[in-house]
């Protein structure tokens, strides 16, 4: 599948509505909602059975999923400020939250759910930026260059990535992490 190339035309998200997707432990996508197949512009077919990266933005620096699958594949939970490449070319930007789901018998990971809302646009001004000065060093000095960058800003603002990103979205969307907390729980049934 060929990739589309970027707009500069963003998607407006209902903040009412939740994108949802499974995954298999690669990465592959099992499930798409409605609200996905909507705003990314893909049908059902083209989606599952489709690497999850079919949506990923090129101004979305690799190491941000670098610390996203090494997160979840320890079995933990990931949040993150995305932005996404829909079919089209256009873009949109979300709150994501990962959650592994576990075999019961194997205790092994068997798939992901991302529950995704749209991003507050404190946190895209915000990310903006590192998400560009990231993308800038990967082109010059690959992911290890990004991720000692990432770890020096950290380091000089006394945060980790979690809990900077959990700030941007608390600050910004009180709500948003009681509303994904509610939809794990919904999910599970």
């Amino acid at each position: 599948m060929t990739r589309p190339i970027p707009k500069n035309e963003e998607i407006p998200l209902n903040p009412k509505e939740i994108i949802v997707s499974k995954t298999d432990p690669q990465g592959v996508i099992t499930y798409a909602n409605d609200v996905f197949i909507r705003v990314c512009g893909y049908s059902e077919q083209e989606l599952v059975g489709s690497p999850h990266n079919i949506v990923r933005h090129p101004d979305m620096p690799r190491i941000a999923f670098k610390l996203m699958w090494d997160t979840i594949k320890q079995g933990k939970n990931f949040r993150a400020v995305v932005k996404n490449l829909a079919k089209d070319g256009r873009f949109y930007w979300v709150v994501t939250d990962f959650e592994p789901l576990y075999d019961a018998k194997s205790g092994k990971i068997m798939q992901h759910t991302a529950y995704r809302m749209p991003a507050p646009r404190k946190a895209i001004a915000q990310m903006t930026p590192i998400y560009k000065k990231l993308c800038e060093i990967e082109k010059v000095s690959g992911m290890e260059g990004s991720l000692a960058y990432l770890n020096g800003f950290f380091a000089a603002n006394n945060t980790n990535y979690s809990d900077f990103i959990d700030r941007l979205v608390k600050d910004s969307s009180g709500p948003m992490l009681k509303i994904f907390s509610f939809l794990k729980k919904m999910f599970k049934k």
